[in-house]
């Protein structure tokens, strides 16, 4: 699992390690892996002697760090320029060490062209101009030297962060510098797992300090990966039955929107659970396609017992709703049936309720801008569930699960394609992730792993293509698998 931990937490855990260190060993340490990465990234390119190499120096310690891993790179061979943004307040150590080591310093603002005529001809350029406690965007200042580098051919690593991204929030506010690699320190910051300030990271690296000596054991953030996956897919026994294993209900679909229920229903079919209860109109559609499904015509309280409910998948204005959220089991609630949504209603059930909604649903609930939304997906997420005492998953390119329980790391998906972005892909996620509550997963646990399967079958179904909804559903006994047998 990868843990993301908040700008001040990680600056206790450092001033804590610091005080059982010798001075300056957590910055070397730092320099030590920021300089290898770099070293090794030049090879992939041709060669580190002879390479040009421009830091951008800002003046907190991102800066200094930059600084000791171009005195490094310069002992090795390269050209190592330094442009200094604060000249009078970079960092002194790092300075010393870059000029005894043959490196060049550059002071921007200036009157001359020499900083745009280093990047101009760089091979690769490490970003050292803000580090996790930067707000707000870039500086006007560096501006002119971003739009620069983002012309130039060179590699860009950033330190710890891209500059002018929120850490804490994973917000892009005004102008930031993209980054190919970000070598991050100790630990990961939520803004690189979370859009947008995630698509500015490039690939991430983590160089260890030995800061997880000292971090909490329960981080702000946490990622999935395959182990934790696998831990929690329902499998079934040999006393097994196909009731035992749960039943799903699906009240979805509608006249106009038949498709809707045939996909939720797929996604339940491959989600752990031992059956599927179908309520709706799209019975036949229903039928056709997945036989095995029990089929009712409603309304969802006189369908049969379940163990959880999936409502509102092409819905339209057809009921369920209602039903669905006065059962004393869990439900899952998206699409169509977020419209209109009460809080007071979700807020006194006694048993999970997990809303799935996209970005504009989300701001409808919220009753806010879809961009306020898009820009602040960690801030909009916390914020659903804590209104709607409810567990949200929050989709878009970074999926968010957040919890009611505030003590909970927000988790975020790691998996998943551009290409995902089709039609009815949202219901076949519905299905899986309702038959995972069936089976017997928490809200929080089944939202996860339904998205991680999620984006692991789209994966799988598009390999750089096109793909579509039906194709992620048939996909998803794949990505199961494949988590089973890796982990």
């Amino acid at each position: 699992m990868r843990t993301a931990y908040s700008v001040e937490t990680v600056r206790t855990a450092e001033r804590e390690l610091m005080d059982r260190l010798p001075d300056g060993v957590l910055m070397q340490r730092a320099a030590a892996g920021l300089a290898a990465a770099c070293a090794d990234l030049l090879r992939r390119r041709g060669r580190v002697y002879g390479a040009r190499v421009v830091l951008l120096v800002g003046s907190g310690d991102n800066g200094g760090d930059a600084l000791y891993a171009g005195a490094r790179l310069a002992r090795r061979g390269a050209g190592v320029t330094a442009v200094l943004l604060a000249a009078g307040r970079a960092h002194e150590g790092g300075l010393a060490a870059l000029s005894g080591a043959g490196g060049r310093v550059v002071e921007h603002p200036s009157d001359t062209s020499a900083p745009f005529d280093v990047l101009a001809a760089a091979d690769l350029v490490v970003d050292g101009i803000t580090g996790i406690g930067g707000r707000g965007g870039l500086r006007p200042d560096a501006v002119p030297l971003a739009r620069a580098v983002h012309e130039s051919d060179a590699v860009v690593v950033a330190v710890d962060l891209p500059s002018g991204v929120e850490a804490d929030s994973g917000e892009v506010v005004g102008e930031a510098l993209r980054a190919d690699v970000t070598l991050t320190f100790g630990t990961y910051k939520p803004a690189h797992l979370i859009d947008p300030a995630r698509e500015y990271a490039g690939a991430v690296g983590l160089v260890d300090i030995g800061l997880g000596a000292v971090l909490p054991p329960v981080a702000e953030l946490e990622a999935l990966q395959h182990a934790d996956v696998a831990r929690l897919l329902p499998v079934p026994t040999g006393e097994s039955d196909k009731y035992r294993r749960g039943v799903v209900g699906v009240v979805a679909g509608s006249a106009r929107y038949p498709g809707a229920a045939v996909l939720a229903v797929a996604g339940a079919l491959h989600g752990g659970a031992g059956a599927v209860r179908y309520v709706g109109p799209a019975g036949d559609a229903v039928i056709a396609r997945f036989p095995e499904t029990l089929v009712h015509a409603g309304p969802p309280a006189k369908a049969g017992r379940v163990q959880a409910w999936v409502v509102g998948p092409g819905l339209g204005e057809e009921p369920g709703v209602r039903d669905a959220l006065a059962s004393d089991v869990p439900v899952l609630v998206d699409a169509d049936g977020l419209r209109g949504l009460n809080a007071k209603v979700v807020r006194a059930r006694k048993a999970p309720t997990l809303l799935t909604p996209h970005a504009g649903e989300a701001a409808a609930l919220l009753e806010v801008p879809r961009e306020e939304v898009e820009s602040a997906r960690l801030t909009a997420v916390r914020e659903l569930a804590a209104r709607y005492g409810a567990t949200v998953l929050l989709k878009g390119s970074t999926t968010l699960v957040a919890d009611p329980d505030t003590a909970l790391p927000v988790r975020v998906n790691p998996t998943g394609t551009p290409w995902l972005a089709t039609a009815g892909s949202g219901d076949v996620l519905s299905g899986l992730t309702g038959s995972l509550l069936a089976a017997g997963l928490g809200a929080r646990d089944a939202g996860s792993v339904g998205a991680y399967l999620h984006g692991l079958a789209a994966r799988s179904a598009a390999r750089g293509a096109p793909v579509s909804a039906e194709d992620v559903g048939a996909a998803l006994r794949v990505a199961w698998r494949d988590v089973s047998e890796e982990a």
